[in-house]
Protein backbone atom coordinates (compact mmCIF):
# COMPACT_ATOMS: atom_id res chain seq x y z
CA UNK A 1 0.00 0.00 0.00
CA UNK A 2 1.53 3.48 -0.72
CA UNK A 3 2.26 5.99 2.33
CA UNK A 4 1.33 9.10 1.83
CA UNK A 5 4.18 11.60 3.09
CA UNK A 6 4.04 15.24 3.01
CA UNK A 7 7.27 17.47 3.09
CA UNK A 8 6.99 21.26 4.18
CA UNK A 9 10.76 22.60 3.06
CA UNK A 10 12.58 25.60 3.17
CA UNK A 11 16.31 27.45 2.54
CA UNK A 12 17.36 30.97 2.17
CA UNK A 13 20.82 31.29 0.12
CA UNK A 14 21.68 32.93 -2.65
CA UNK A 15 20.58 31.94 -6.00
CA UNK A 16 22.17 32.95 -9.22
CA UNK A 17 20.28 31.27 -11.59
CA UNK A 18 16.29 30.50 -9.96
CA UNK A 19 15.45 29.60 -13.37
CA UNK A 20 17.36 26.56 -13.62
CA UNK A 21 16.22 25.69 -10.36
CA UNK A 22 12.96 25.75 -11.48
CA UNK A 23 13.36 23.47 -14.09
CA UNK A 24 15.50 20.90 -12.12
CA UNK A 25 12.96 21.17 -9.55
CA UNK A 26 9.93 20.48 -11.84
CA UNK A 27 11.13 17.74 -14.07
CA UNK A 28 12.51 16.00 -10.41
CA UNK A 29 8.82 16.55 -9.29
CA UNK A 30 7.25 15.07 -12.94
CA UNK A 31 9.54 12.55 -12.88
CA UNK A 32 8.48 11.15 -9.22
CA UNK A 33 4.68 11.60 -9.48
CA UNK A 34 5.18 14.49 -6.49
CA UNK A 35 2.65 17.33 -6.16
CA UNK A 36 2.48 20.49 -4.32
CA UNK A 37 3.91 24.17 -4.65
CA UNK A 38 7.68 25.49 -4.73
CA UNK A 39 8.73 28.92 -5.32
CA UNK A 40 12.20 30.14 -6.18
CA UNK A 41 13.68 33.38 -6.08
CA UNK A 42 17.56 34.99 -5.68
CA UNK A 43 16.71 34.42 -2.36
CA UNK A 44 16.27 30.74 -2.17
CA UNK A 45 13.50 27.94 -2.22
CA UNK A 46 10.17 27.61 -0.20
CA UNK A 47 7.68 24.88 -0.73
CA UNK A 48 5.54 21.46 -0.46
CA UNK A 49 5.33 17.92 -1.36
CA UNK A 50 3.01 15.21 -0.98
CA UNK A 51 3.37 12.05 -2.49
CA UNK A 52 4.43 8.08 -1.41
CA UNK A 53 7.76 7.65 0.66
CA UNK A 54 9.64 6.09 -1.49
CA UNK A 55 9.49 8.84 -4.18
CA UNK A 56 9.93 11.96 -1.21
CA UNK A 57 12.51 10.39 0.03
CA UNK A 58 14.43 10.18 -3.36
CA UNK A 59 13.14 13.55 -3.89
CA UNK A 60 15.20 14.72 -0.53
CA UNK A 61 18.13 12.96 -1.64
CA UNK A 62 19.14 14.97 -4.95
CA UNK A 63 17.32 18.41 -3.18
CA UNK A 64 19.83 17.79 -0.36
CA UNK A 65 22.60 16.98 -3.20
CA UNK A 66 22.75 20.49 -4.26
CA UNK A 67 25.09 22.19 -2.13
CA UNK A 68 22.78 25.38 -0.85
CA UNK A 69 20.06 23.10 0.00
CA UNK A 70 21.90 20.80 1.63
CA UNK A 71 21.00 21.95 5.49
CA UNK A 72 17.39 22.93 4.61
CA UNK A 73 14.88 23.07 7.05
CA UNK A 74 12.64 19.69 5.92
CA UNK A 75 9.76 18.77 7.94
CA UNK A 76 7.91 15.64 7.57
CA UNK A 77 4.00 15.11 8.21
CA UNK A 78 1.40 12.29 7.37
CA UNK A 79 0.00 13.12 4.30
CA UNK A 80 -4.36 11.57 3.33
CA UNK A 81 -3.67 9.53 1.00
CA UNK A 82 -2.31 8.48 -2.55
CA UNK A 83 -3.40 6.86 -5.61
CA UNK A 84 -1.79 3.95 -7.32
CA UNK A 85 -0.35 5.95 -9.33
CA UNK A 86 1.66 7.70 -6.26
CA UNK A 87 0.19 11.40 -6.94
CA UNK A 88 -0.92 12.70 -3.47
CA UNK A 89 -4.61 13.17 -2.94
CA UNK A 90 -3.52 16.55 -0.90
CA UNK A 91 -2.89 18.68 -3.69
CA UNK A 92 -4.33 18.63 -6.94
CA UNK A 93 -1.69 19.65 -9.03
CA UNK A 94 2.49 20.24 -9.31
CA UNK A 95 3.26 24.01 -9.44
CA UNK A 96 6.84 25.15 -9.29
CA UNK A 97 7.88 28.75 -10.07
CA UNK A 98 9.88 31.40 -9.94
CA UNK A 99 9.67 34.72 -7.80
CA UNK A 100 10.72 37.97 -6.74
CA UNK A 101 10.10 36.56 -2.99
CA UNK A 102 10.00 33.12 -1.65
CA UNK A 103 7.60 34.82 1.00
CA UNK A 104 5.58 37.53 -0.03
CA UNK A 105 6.01 40.43 2.36
CA UNK A 106 6.44 43.28 -0.25
CA UNK A 107 9.65 43.69 0.53
CA UNK A 108 12.47 41.75 -1.36
CA UNK A 109 14.84 44.96 -1.51
CA UNK A 110 15.01 45.19 2.38
CA UNK A 111 16.23 40.91 2.47
CA UNK A 112 19.52 40.58 2.54
CA UNK A 113 21.16 36.55 2.07
CA UNK A 114 24.14 35.27 2.72
CA UNK A 115 25.51 31.32 2.61
CA UNK A 116 24.12 31.74 6.55
CA UNK A 117 20.94 32.36 5.62
CA UNK A 118 18.93 35.98 6.50
CA UNK A 119 20.99 38.65 7.99
CA UNK A 120 20.07 40.49 10.71
CA UNK A 121 16.74 38.03 11.73
CA UNK A 122 15.82 37.96 14.87
CA UNK A 123 17.66 34.96 17.68
CA UNK A 124 16.76 31.51 16.85
CA UNK A 125 14.96 30.08 19.90
CA UNK A 126 14.09 25.94 20.34
CA UNK A 127 11.36 25.08 21.53
CA UNK A 128 12.53 24.33 24.89
CA UNK A 129 14.65 27.32 24.81
CA UNK A 130 11.17 29.52 24.43
CA UNK A 131 9.99 27.65 27.50
CA UNK A 132 13.13 28.71 29.29
CA UNK A 133 12.60 32.38 28.20
CA UNK A 134 9.32 32.14 29.46
CA UNK A 135 10.25 31.08 32.73
CA UNK A 136 13.04 33.72 33.12
CA UNK A 137 11.08 36.67 31.99
CA UNK A 138 7.19 35.82 32.11
CA UNK A 139 4.49 37.85 30.75
CA UNK A 140 7.56 40.59 29.77
CA UNK A 141 7.66 38.05 26.67
CA UNK A 142 5.14 38.54 23.89
CA UNK A 143 4.07 36.16 21.18
CA UNK A 144 3.88 37.90 17.69
CA UNK A 145 2.02 35.77 15.22
CA UNK A 146 3.84 35.66 11.85
CA UNK A 147 0.59 34.51 10.18
CA UNK A 148 -2.56 35.98 8.69
CA UNK A 149 -5.78 36.44 11.28
CA UNK A 150 -7.60 33.14 9.69
CA UNK A 151 -4.81 30.93 10.39
CA UNK A 152 -4.39 32.32 14.22
CA UNK A 153 -8.43 31.69 14.62
CA UNK A 154 -7.87 28.14 15.02
CA UNK A 155 -4.73 27.71 16.57
CA UNK A 156 -2.46 30.55 18.29
CA UNK A 157 0.01 30.63 20.88
CA UNK A 158 -1.24 31.64 24.58
CA UNK A 159 -2.25 35.19 24.61
CA UNK A 160 -0.08 36.11 21.54
CA UNK A 161 -0.25 39.39 19.85
CA UNK A 162 -2.01 38.22 16.32
CA UNK A 163 -2.29 41.34 13.62
CA UNK A 164 -5.61 41.69 11.66
CA UNK A 165 -4.52 41.18 8.41
CA UNK A 166 -5.39 38.91 5.82
CA UNK A 167 -2.10 38.78 3.61
CA UNK A 168 1.46 38.54 4.35
CA UNK A 169 1.73 41.75 2.43
CA UNK A 170 -0.06 44.04 5.37
CA UNK A 171 2.72 43.22 8.06
CA UNK A 172 5.17 45.76 6.68
CA UNK A 173 2.56 48.85 6.17
CA UNK A 174 1.52 47.63 10.06
CA UNK A 175 5.09 47.98 11.31
CA UNK A 176 6.14 51.10 9.42
CA UNK A 177 2.26 52.71 11.29
CA UNK A 178 3.50 52.70 14.76
CA UNK A 179 0.66 50.02 15.83
CA UNK A 180 3.24 47.85 17.56
CA UNK A 181 5.86 50.65 18.71
CA UNK A 182 4.86 49.90 22.32
CA UNK A 183 6.32 46.39 21.88
CA UNK A 184 9.65 47.27 21.23
CA UNK A 185 11.25 47.43 24.24
CA UNK A 186 9.63 43.71 25.57
CA UNK A 187 11.02 40.32 24.21
CA UNK A 188 9.34 39.62 21.06
CA UNK A 189 9.27 36.03 20.04
CA UNK A 190 7.52 35.84 16.37
CA UNK A 191 6.56 32.60 15.51
CA UNK A 192 4.50 31.23 11.87
CA UNK A 193 3.93 27.34 10.58
CA UNK A 194 7.21 26.26 9.62
CA UNK A 195 9.53 29.14 10.43
CA UNK A 196 9.75 30.60 6.77
CA UNK A 197 7.69 34.05 7.59
CA UNK A 198 9.06 34.80 10.99
CA UNK A 199 13.08 34.36 9.33
CA UNK A 200 11.90 37.76 7.35
CA UNK A 201 9.15 39.41 9.70
CA UNK A 202 11.86 39.17 12.53
CA UNK A 203 14.42 40.80 10.25
CA UNK A 204 11.89 43.29 9.16
CA UNK A 205 11.16 44.25 12.78
CA UNK A 206 14.53 44.33 13.91
CA UNK A 207 15.91 47.17 11.03
CA UNK A 208 12.48 48.43 12.35
CA UNK A 209 13.87 49.85 16.09
CA UNK A 210 12.38 46.36 18.02
CA UNK A 211 15.06 45.57 20.03
CA UNK A 212 14.93 41.92 21.40
CA UNK A 213 13.34 39.65 18.81
CA UNK A 214 13.14 36.28 18.73
CA UNK A 215 12.30 33.61 16.29
CA UNK A 216 10.40 30.23 16.95
CA UNK A 217 13.17 27.97 15.08
CA UNK A 218 11.32 25.98 12.95
CA UNK A 219 7.75 27.29 13.63
CA UNK A 220 4.86 26.11 14.73
CA UNK A 221 5.29 22.48 13.14
CA UNK A 222 8.79 21.30 15.45
CA UNK A 223 7.34 23.03 18.67
CA UNK A 224 4.47 20.56 18.34
CA UNK A 225 6.57 17.91 17.53
CA UNK A 226 8.11 18.71 21.01
CA UNK A 227 5.63 19.68 23.26
CA UNK A 228 2.17 18.55 21.59
CA UNK A 229 -0.57 20.16 23.36
CA UNK A 230 0.96 20.33 26.39
CA UNK A 231 3.12 23.79 26.85
CA UNK A 232 1.88 26.93 25.40
CA UNK A 233 -0.09 26.11 22.00
CA UNK A 234 -3.69 26.40 22.53
CA UNK A 235 -5.73 24.81 18.92
CA UNK A 236 -5.19 23.55 15.46
CA UNK A 237 -2.32 24.28 13.07
CA UNK A 238 -3.74 25.66 9.88
CA UNK A 239 -2.14 24.35 6.84
CA UNK A 240 -1.93 25.02 2.53
CA UNK A 241 -3.04 21.62 1.53
CA UNK A 242 -6.17 19.24 1.29
CA UNK A 243 -5.95 18.33 4.98
CA UNK A 244 -7.09 22.35 6.28
CA UNK A 245 -5.70 22.02 9.41
CA UNK A 246 -3.49 19.41 12.15
CA UNK A 247 -3.82 18.41 15.37
CA UNK A 248 -0.75 17.31 17.69
CA UNK A 249 -2.82 15.08 20.12
CA UNK A 250 -5.76 13.58 21.02
CA UNK A 251 -6.48 15.80 23.14
CA UNK A 252 -6.39 19.18 20.94
CA UNK A 253 -8.79 22.08 22.00
CA UNK A 254 -10.91 23.82 20.06
CA UNK A 255 -10.74 27.43 19.62
CA UNK A 256 -12.28 28.53 16.69
CA UNK A 257 -15.23 30.20 16.44
CA UNK A 258 -17.79 29.98 14.01
CA UNK A 259 -17.98 33.26 11.72
CA UNK A 260 -21.53 32.33 11.10
CA UNK A 261 -23.45 30.47 14.60
CA UNK A 262 -20.43 31.32 16.99
CA UNK A 263 -20.27 27.60 17.53
CA UNK A 264 -16.87 26.03 18.01
CA UNK A 265 -15.23 24.73 15.03
CA UNK A 266 -11.36 24.05 14.04
CA UNK A 267 -12.64 24.04 10.24
CA UNK A 268 -12.40 26.48 7.75
CA UNK A 269 -13.77 27.10 4.13
CA UNK A 270 -13.47 28.93 0.88
CA UNK A 271 -16.59 31.10 0.47
CA UNK A 272 -19.21 28.92 -1.55
CA UNK A 273 -19.92 31.81 -3.82
CA UNK A 274 -17.45 32.80 -6.77
CA UNK A 275 -17.66 36.25 -6.52
CA UNK A 276 -16.29 36.31 -2.95
CA UNK A 277 -12.47 35.74 -2.09
CA UNK A 278 -12.65 35.36 1.38
CA UNK A 279 -11.83 32.25 3.73
CA UNK A 280 -13.29 31.86 7.36
CA UNK A 281 -13.44 29.77 10.53
CA UNK A 282 -16.95 28.10 9.95
CA UNK A 283 -18.57 25.06 11.26
CA UNK A 284 -19.62 22.28 8.64
CA UNK A 285 -23.41 23.37 9.00
CA UNK A 286 -23.05 26.88 8.42
CA UNK A 287 -20.75 26.34 5.33
CA UNK A 288 -23.80 24.59 4.14
CA UNK A 289 -25.42 27.61 4.11
CA UNK A 290 -24.38 29.78 1.04
CA UNK A 291 -22.73 32.82 2.69
CA UNK A 292 -24.10 32.82 5.67
CA UNK A 293 -21.21 32.31 7.89
CA UNK A 294 -18.83 33.66 4.94
CA UNK A 295 -19.98 37.58 4.50
CA UNK A 296 -19.75 37.87 8.94
CA UNK A 297 -16.02 36.95 8.63
CA UNK A 298 -14.86 40.15 8.05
Amino acid sequence: MPTPKIVLFYAFAPLADPEAIRLWQRDLCEALHLRGRILISTHGINGTLGGDLPAVKKWLRSFRGYAPFRDADVKWSEGTAVDADGYSADFPKLSVKVREEIVSFGAPDELRVDRGGVVGGGTRLSPDALHALVADRGDEVVFFDGRNALEAGIGRFRGAVVPDVETTREFVGLLDSGAYDALKDRPVVTYCTGGIRCEVLSSLMRARGFGEVYQLDGGIVRYGERFGDDGLWDGSLYVFDGRGSVDFSDHTAVIGVCAGCGAATNRTANCPDPSCRHQAVVCATCDAVPCAAHSTAR
